[in-house]
């Protein structure tokens, strides 16, 4: 029987800033940074080493500390606990941690106390992988219709998702998933690239990086928009030309417009057969993004990656405002919620393709990609999980990608563990590297 002894929370923080990695047009200078939880043991995992969980979500910066803080409040819950049991129900230690009568006063369900959360049950789900010694993904796969429906938040769902409903798209998804799982550990999962789209960047580097990414087998790009209309024109051409006419260009505007702003300024860009608009305007104006949606068809509306929670997505697909349903593994509470807004997708025939820009979120998407594709909506049609190239140097186990798409890891757990040579380094404020840049 192993115990949960104790937990630490960690600020962790790259200068992302300093190459204009990470830049778009209402993020300018972000250094992403990561809300680290590690949940210690005194067991020892599958492979016979000390048992440990490791969670993540991600900020840009300023503010990763309230995030921590509030990750401590929620972590000391787990100290104490049963590793055995909380594994075994998943699902209820979830809502034990977002259901506590005073902390949900600082959401409910949104902003740092979620974001904090998310944390602690990454790291929580982290520990569970690592106790079957499977990889996270295979470990819920691997799972009953009946056991997903457990572990899955469909609370304030149930008028568009009953509990029967989802298992209805479960257990439809069950025939196939052996040979499923063949394919993704034969070829991975789709990716695309962001890595030549940073707002700060000049031409020539945009130009320099999406070559070097289409070596490594990228066949579809996304670029940052929203400063300039002419210079939105003149990359969006240069990138066209650089990929040409057939494989998929999407844009990113990260919120900075209005409606009638969004409608005319993507309007101005349809000539470069955009697959997709993302975050045209702010993250909670559902109707919002319905009318801009209208406005700019047939180029596809794409949000998510601030969407607070899975009640929001429900309102999203039900008014039917995006056609690309873009989950954040930081920012919903953890696969429990993930695996919801999965479930909703489904159900309103949505595809899911995931945002994965920051510390750690290709590491842990990639798991809902393939746990979507497994044992949710078994296609790859219309999907494509982001991928971005940095910060990946930092993880014991980093995401592995080949031939443009995801590849299966045999790397038991989550992939969230941190180096401690980085954590060492990275550590806000008294990391080496910090220290050295205040004298």
């Amino acid at each position: 029987m192993a115990i949960i002894t104790s937990a630490e929370t960690i600020d962790i923080r790259f200068p992302t800033s300093l190459e204009a990695d990470g830049s778009d047009a209402m993020n300018p200078d972000g250094d992403y940074s990561a809300s680290y939880v590690v949940l210690h043991t005194d067991g020892l995992d599958a492979a016979g080493q000390p048992l440990a969980g490791y969670g993540i979500t991600f900020t840009i910066g300023r503010g990763n500390d309230i995030v921590c803080m509030a990750a401590r409040e929620i972590v000391n819950r787990l100290i104490g606990r049963d590793v055995d049991q909380m594994v075994a129900d998943m699902g209820g230690t979830y809502l034990s941690l977002c259901s506590d009568s005073q902390l949900r006063w600082l959401g409910p369900e949104k902003g740092v106390v979620h974001l904090a959360l998310s944390a602690v049950m990454n790291a929580a789900w982290d520990l569970a992988g690592r106790l079957a010694g499977k990889p996270v993904w295979r470990l819920l796969a691997d799972m009953t219709p009946e056991q997903l429906v457990d572990i899955a938040d469909l609370r304030y769902l149930a008028d568009v998702l009953p509990r029967e409903r989802a298992l209805e798209i479960l257990r439809k998804a069950e025939p196939g998933k052996a040979e499923r799982i063949a394919d993704l550990e034969a070829k991975g999962y789709p990716a695309y690239t962001t890595a030549a789209g940073w707002l700060g960047y000049s031409d020539e580097k945009m130009l320099r990086i999406i070559a070097e990414q289409e070596q490594l087998g990228f066949t579809a790009v996304k670029l940052k928009v929203g400063a300039n209309l002419a210079d939105d024109i003149r990359r969006c051409r240069k990138a066209r030309e650089a990929i040409g006419p057939d494989r998929p260009l999407m844009i990113d505007a990260n919120q900075v417009w209005d409606v009638p702003t969004a409608i005319e300024w993507v309007n101005a860009l349809k000539e470069f057969d955009l697959r997709w608009i993302e975050e045209p305007t702010s993250p909670d104006d559902i109707l919002g993004h319905r009318k801009v949606r209208e406005g700019v068809a047939p180029i596809g509306i794409a949000t998510g990656e601030h969407c607070h929670n899975r009640v929001m997505f429900k309102q999203f697909l039900e008014a039917g405002a995006i056609d690309y349903c873009q989950i954040d593994a930081g920012r919903l509470a953890s696969l429990n919620e993930i695996l919801a807004v999965l479930l909703l997708a489904a159900h309103f025939e949505v595809p899911v393709c995931p945002h994965a820009g920051g510390v750690g979120l290709c590491e842990m998407v990639h798991h809902a990609s393939m746990l979507d594709y497994v044992a949710v909506s078994g296609s790859y049609e219309g999907r494509i999980t982001e991928y971005v190239d940095n910060l990946h140097e930092h993880f014991v186990h980093p995401v592995r990608v080949a031939g443009g798409r995801y590849q299966v890891t045999g790397d038991a757990g989550y992939n969230t563990e941190i180096l401690t040579a980085s954590i060492e380094e990275f550590r806000f404020p008294d990391g080496s590297y910090w220290a050295a840049a205040r004298s």
